[in-house]
């Protein structure tokens, strides 16, 4: 099991390392998808490493 939460704690890392690309690629100008895409873009990414990292959180302190 904790091979499970340590899977968990690295998609975490990765969904969140996407989050913090697309939140730099917001700031240059000129940039292709529009802004508007690239906030969802990286709102879903945040949204999906944090739940990632709530299970593994969960995972490695009850089991």
């Amino acid at each position: 099991m904790k091979s499970v939460s340590v899977l968990f704690f690295i998609f975490s890392a990765i969904l969140l390392l996407g989050t913090f690309k697309y939140t730099l690629e917001i700031k240059r100008p000129g940039v292709y998808p529009p802004k508007q895409v690239l906030k969802k873009k990286a709102a879903a990414l945040a949204g999906g490493g944090g739940i990632c990292f709530l299970v593994a959180a969960l995972l490695s302190y009850f089991l």
